[in-house]
């Protein structure tokens, strides 16, 4: 399964946000407006080895699922003792379509599970051992989770509950170790921290538009989150995992045992959260992500303690049935989904192809180097930071590449090329209808119209372009933050709200 990811992440090409992450690991700030630094590290582990290929900007994830199966594995057999369920903790994330095949898909989930599971692993050796400089690893890899992306920040009951839950919370109250963890956490989540507070806090301002939207009860959406949960953890692995937490819970609270309380509440209480808001919203495909694999530990455990806890033969013989059926039909899914895109010729899913719908943009790098050549313009503009960062991807670095608005996406980059800039023609490369949008009367430049350049993926088309050649102007790179050309898009598409005059 290890080699049939590496085929995958060679094979494919980058999709727009991993191009997107892979620009970031080309900077040098602290942090990001959209997430924290840790997926841009990631990228740049692997293009050290690998270079600026498919293979060296998604090779980080292959490591990150190997360190994740490695700590599931641990944690199992320190807790049980039982081949069997060690097994199954290795052979859960194969069997589930997000992490045996889309781990080698980066994105900040990829660089945050394996910290959050080591965060587990630490709490289970503190409970096993007793001895509190665990809570400083902890501490660690809690710092490193949050540096990777801020939903780790959803662990925290979980380990709110494992300390004041059972017995030996007084004990761990007047300990100076948790409070240390605490503030080893935050001083590793740091950068984060000062580059917000040099940005008059951007990104917890973009990300609490995530997390205060609203737009009315939605049958739909809620289908969404249930039917990507279903799709990428699995059809039956899903349900397996779940009646998993929900007797580890019972177990865990009833008894107060501080592992089985930590494992539990660590993806009850997330997935509680996801599914309110999917009342309203539309969850993000990864954002769950990063809670199943500690999951898949709670639910190998399970099926170790149900003979301990009294359970019938009948419900051992069934779950056991379940968790063979879920590993095989999970893996065989995955291979599956692996052949149709990397050997298949056919697209079953027309424009709602996931990774179909992000493909084709050799088709537009090749129109726009036509055009250069044409016009003798020497740089790209865009309006959207997708169409940007296949553009930087694709061109490698030989011609400047800019994003005409959104210049908040990009505090702290370096000089993309202005010397090759100022002066000079330009390209414009968008997708319609931005071509038309209306932050086009805030930019003085000329346009010509070079024509237009289709998008296509295995025969269907999935987007149109606009080339023109752009005269008479040259881009901000830091407009003021009240200019239109400053402002992010958020969410769906849309515009963060402002005033106009």
């Amino acid at each position: 399964m290890t080699v049939l990811r590496i085929v995958y992440a060679s094979a494919i090409e980058l999709r727009t946000d991993e191009a997107y992450y892979w620009t970031w690991s080309k900077e040098a700030a602290l942090s990001f407006l959209d997430h924290p630094p840790g997926i841009a590290w990631l990228i740049r582990f692997g293009t050290a080895i690998f270079g600026d290929t498919a293979l060296g900007v998604r090779f980080g994830g292959i490591v990150a699922m190997l360190v994740t199966q490695l700590l599931l594995a641990d944690i199992v057999r320190r807790l049980t003792h039982d081949v069997r369920a060690v097994v199954a903790a290795v052979l859960m994330p194969e069997a589930a379509l997000y992490y045996g095949l889309l781990m080698a898909k980066v994105a900040p989930d990829v660089a945050l599970v394996p910290f959050a599971v080591a965060m587990m692993w630490s709490l289970v050796r503190l409970a096993q051992s007793g001895d509190g400089r665990w809570w400083l690893a902890a501490g660690l890899f809690a710092g490193l989770s949050l540096l990777s992306k801020f939903t780790a920040i959803m662990f925290a009951p979980a380990v709110v509950a494992f300390l004041l839950v059972p017995d030996w919370r007084w004990r761990w109250l007047r300990s100076p170790y948790p409070y240390l963890a605490v503030l080893i956490a935050i001083a590793v989540f740091s950068p984060v921290l000062i580059w917000n507070a040099q940005h008059d806090w951007a990104s917890f301002r973009f990300q609490g538009v995530r997390a205060t939207a609203n737009y009315g009860i939605s049958l739909r959406t809620v289908g969404d989150f249930i039917g990507l949960q279903f799709g990428l953890v699995g059809f039956v692995l899903l349900p397996v995992v779940l009646l998993g937490l929900v007797m580890t819970a019972w177990r865990g609270y009833r008894r107060r045992e501080p592992v089985a309380i930590l494992l539990s509440t660590a993806v009850l209480v997330p997935f509680a959260y996801f599914f309110f808001k999917s009342l309203t919203f539309r969850v993000g495909d990864t954002w769950p992500m990063f809670m199943w694999p500690v999951g898949f530990a709670a639910a190998a455990v399970n099926l170790a303690m149900m003979p301990k806890d009294g359970c019938s033969a009948r419900l051992i013989r069934s779950s056991i049935f379940w968790m063979k059926t879920a590993l095989v039909s999970g893996i065989v899914f995955v291979v599956i989904v692996f052949l149709y895109y990397v050997a298949a010729p056919w697209n079953l899913l027309g424009k709602m192809d996931p990774v179909g719908a992000e493909a084709g943009y050799e088709q537009v790098v090749a129109r726009a180097q036509a055009a250069l050549d044409e016009t003798g313009a020497t740089w790209i503009a865009t309006t959207d930071y997708r169409t940007y960062a296949m553009m930087r991807w694709l061109f490698r670095g030989r011609v400047p590449v800019v994003e005409i608005n959104e210049r908040g996406r990009f505090q702290d980059f370096r000089d993309p090329g202005m010397d090759r800039i100022k002066g000079q023609a330009g390209i414009y490369v968008g997708r319609q209808p931005d071509d038309h949008s209306p932050l086009w009367e805030q930019i003085p430049a000329t346009h010509t119209p070079l024509g237009q350049v289709e998008r296509r993926w295995r025969g269907v088309l999935i987007d149109t372009y606009t080339i023109d050649k752009l005269t008479g102007w040259t881009p901000e790179l830091s407009p003021p933050k009240d200019s239109p050309l400053f402002q992010w898009r958020v969410l769906a598409g849309e515009f963060e709200k402002r005033a106009h005059a």
